[in-house]
């Protein structure tokens, strides 16, 4: 798997020096995607959520959490997931851009590990995704996160910031093609 850096939107945060953010994505098996997300640098002001039971959670991007977004090239439909360091997860379906948002039901739970050491978090996840298991490759795949401080000021990561504002559901920070070649 190739890291891809994340880069923090221009309007900034408090995070603009102190981190990097380095995330993979592979796809594993019909339908399931693997990510890993790599926080390094100063942790010391990062707000990180602490370790709850494994659950589907709702809001979970008010805090610091790691996303993705997955898309089949020829749709307009996409999915997030959400994937906090306190390993609760969310995911959700949407018809278009921001439409017809509803819970994604995965085929199993997905698995959320964390590791903390020195200067680096590291959030690894699989989840199975039986929408899309029948959808014609290649996907498009963004990765994103929001890092909040711990005054309560969030910085937006992506690896593209197409907008003025920052807008993880905009296609155009799709920048991942998977052809499903590792399957």
């Amino acid at each position: 798997m190739t890291g891809h850096v994340l880069i923090l939107h221009p309007n900034g945060g408090a995070q603009r020096d102190a981190l990097t953010l380095v995330a993979t994505v592979a796809a594993m098996g019909a339908g399931t995607l693997r990510f890993e997300y790599r926080l390094a640098g100063n942790l010391a002001n990062v707000a990180i959520p602490g370790r709850a039971p494994a659950r589907r959670a709702e809001r979970l991007w008010e805090r610091t959490c790691f996303e993705a977004f997955v898309a089949p090239t020829a749709a307009a439909g996409y999915c997030e997931l959400n994937f906090s360091p306190s390993t609760e997860w969310a995911a959700y379906e949407f018809d278009g851009y921001r439409l017809g948002m509803r819970p994604l039901e995965p085929g199993a739970p997905p698995t959320v590990a964390v590791v903390e050491a020195g200067n680096e978090l590291r959030v690894t996840a699989s989840m199975e995704l039986p929408a899309l298991a029948r959808a014609p490759w290649p996907w498009r795949v963004g990765l994103t996160a929001v890092v909040e401080d711990r005054a309560g000021e969030r910085s937006y990561f992506a690896l593209a910031h197409p907008r003025a504002k920052p807008d993880f559901h905009d296609a155009a920070g799709f920048a991942i093609s998977l052809d499903g070649s590792a399957r």
